[in-house]
């Protein structure tokens, strides 16, 4: 960045700025709280590394040794050219984030004649040796040349990225490629390259022509985050996704994030920054950028990061979606953005449920997933989601309370909303629940008054037994019954449960895909009714888990 008088001191009127706007853009900042001052900056920062590498050039043609031995950290007075690309190339290779690549580049191509002569007078002319030009071609060979290009597009065209160890030259490189490739990337995944830490992060300047980056578990430096940062605020910005998740971000990283998300050239959907040790003045400076830039942003995923009310608070009008890990649930007032909410492994206990509640049953939340899994809760959190969801019925389409002590009782509260006329409840998911045989007659008989809408319920891990079952088909037979995935795993099931489900399922054929079944004793014969189902065309039944690990 760079200001007026910089600018007039190259023979510039900054009167005539608007003439030079393909090269570069006004930006303003406050300089202080008393006046604002124009700031200049490159439009890309390609033309910045050029400049820079022309004046690096320039100076090495002059043989001012003092600004290049500074940048080099180089001592002698003397230095061929060929030293000289080498040691640069060097320098390049220790840098954090491989910002130096391409300058470097630039660099290389200046010392060609071919390139000297098409910018005229731009540089002195200097001859170059065969013997230099081949040692330069030897340094280039692991940044640019055809076999490294060629190893580089080999590797793209794997489908066994993984197994294929790359170098930390090979990363920059890689980087360049997909930077300066004219298909968006769908996505980049740092997992799925087998290279070095260093090597993991060389490739994050890539994200800045991908549409997904998941970059969890990297280690990213202040550096890393400002290119994150600037990625989100180009234009246009491709990301869409971005997967932070199990970095330690702490605040001063959140905060160079942010300058990124407040941008208006912003169009990401999906943040997630599971466990990334950030605290409530990293919620602060989020909630800062998304009140700058509200209108993308869907999911916000920010669990494992023992955040606090306050914390949680300020950004729960910015998102449709809010995953978080906090120690109190404090959400009873502003649902009216949240499309998924996921409260899961908190220990909200049922005052916490009962608090939630005073937020879902206003006319103005408009939840459609609800996910509560082991959230310590008992049969009081079904009454309450009960009458809460009476009240406000028509959105919810998912509902997870697994790994929770229920029990029947708490089955059978819950019924009073299943069985409700607008309930739209499509996904019901109550594993490991303490529920018996009793539940699945409360469930059947609700589903029974309400059929059409459940396309999906997970009762596994509960002592259902073959009773049970029983009970449940007596919903499953009929006939506006449109289930399509049943999960009853690991529910002390026999043979005998198998002849219920087959014959439920001849009476109402064309609607379970998928039934689950694995961790039940059911003998060879009670599979051998499914299978049949399967196979016959007549059924619309098409998996089929029956085993028992």
């Amino acid at each position: 960045m760079f200001y007026s008088e910089d600018l007039e001191r190259c023979g510039l009127d900054v009167s005539e700025v608007s003439v030079y706007s393909g090269v570069f853009t006004e930006i303003f900042k406050r300089e202080s709280v008393i006046f604002q001052k124009s700031v200049y900056c490159f439009v890309h920062l390609s033309v910045q590394e050029f400049l820079a590498a022309v004046y690096m050039f320039h100076l090495y043609t002059r043989k001012d040794t003092v600004v290049i031995n500074q940048f080099l950290e180089y001592s002698e007075p003397a230095i061929s050219l060929d030293d000289f690309l080498r040691r640069a190339l060097m320098k390049s290779l220790k840098s954090e984030n491989g910002h130096l690549d391409l300058f470097v580049r630039f660099l290389h191509g200046l010392s060609l004649e071919s390139n000297q002569r098409i910018l005229g007078g731009l540089l002195d002319q200097r001859n170059s040796h065969p013997e230099t030009i081949q040692k330069v071609l030897n340094n280039l060979k692991e940044m640019k040349d055809q076999s490294v290009h060629q190893e580089i597009q080999e590797f793209l065209k794997s489908e066994k990225k993984s197994e294929r160890r790359l170098s930390e030259i090979h990363c920059s490189a890689l980087a360049y490629l997909l930077q300066m490739s004219e298909e968006v990337l769908d996505e980049l995944n740092l997992h799925q390259y087998n290279t070095s830490e260093e090597g993991r992060r060389r490739l994050i300047p890539a994200v800045r022509n991908c549409r997904k980056a998941v970059l969890g578990c990297c280690s990213l430096s202040e550096i890393s985050c400002d290119s994150l940062a600037s990625a989100l605020r180009s234009n246009p910005s491709h990301l869409r996704v971005l997967d932070l998740s199990y970095i330690s971000l702490e605040d001063s990283g959140m905060k160079l994030l942010c300058s990124g998300l407040e941008s208006l050239n912003c169009q990401l959907e999906t943040l997630r920054l599971r466990d990334c040790s950030l605290s409530e003045i990293s919620c602060d400076s989020l909630a800062s950028a998304l009140r700058s830039n509200p209108s993308h942003l869907r999911v916000l995923d920010l669990g494992w990061n023992q955040l606090e009310d306050p914390a949680v608070k300020l950004l729960c009008g910015f998102s449709r979606i809010l995953s978080v890990s906090w120690r109190r649930s404090a959400l009873k007032s502003n649902l009216s953005h949240l499309r998924v909410l996921d409260l899961s492994y908190n220990p909200l206990q049922d005052p916490g449920v009962k608090r939630l509640c005073s937020g879902l049953e206003s006319p103005n939340c408009k939840l459609e997933r609800l996910r509560l899994i082991k959230c310590s809760l008992s049969e009081l959190s079904c009454g309450s989601l009960a009458s809460a969801l009476r009240s406000n019925p028509s959105h919810l389409r998912e509902l997870d309370l697994s790994q929770n002590q229920l029990q029947d009782s708490g089955v059978k509260l819950l019924c009073g909303f299943l069985h409700f006329p607008n309930c739209r409840l499509e996904t019901l998911r109550l594993r490991h629940c303490s529920l018996s045989e009793i539940s699945c007659g409360s469930l059947a008989s609700a589903l029974r008054s309400n059929p059409s809408h459940l396309r999906e319920l997970d009762l596994s891990q509960n002592q259902l037994q073959d009773s049970g079952v029983k009970l449940l088909c007596g919903f499953l037979h009929f006939p506006n019954c449109r289930l399509e995935t049943l999960r009853l795993r690991r529910c002390s099931l026999s043979e005998i449960s198998c002849d219920s489900l087959a014959s439920a399922l001849r009476s109402n054929p064309s609607h379970l895909r998928e039934l689950d079944l694995s961790q039940n004793q059911l003998q060879d014969s009670g599979v051998k009714l499914l299978s049949d189902l399967v196979e016959n065309p007549d059924y619309g039944l098409e998996t089929l888990r029956h085993f028992w690990w």
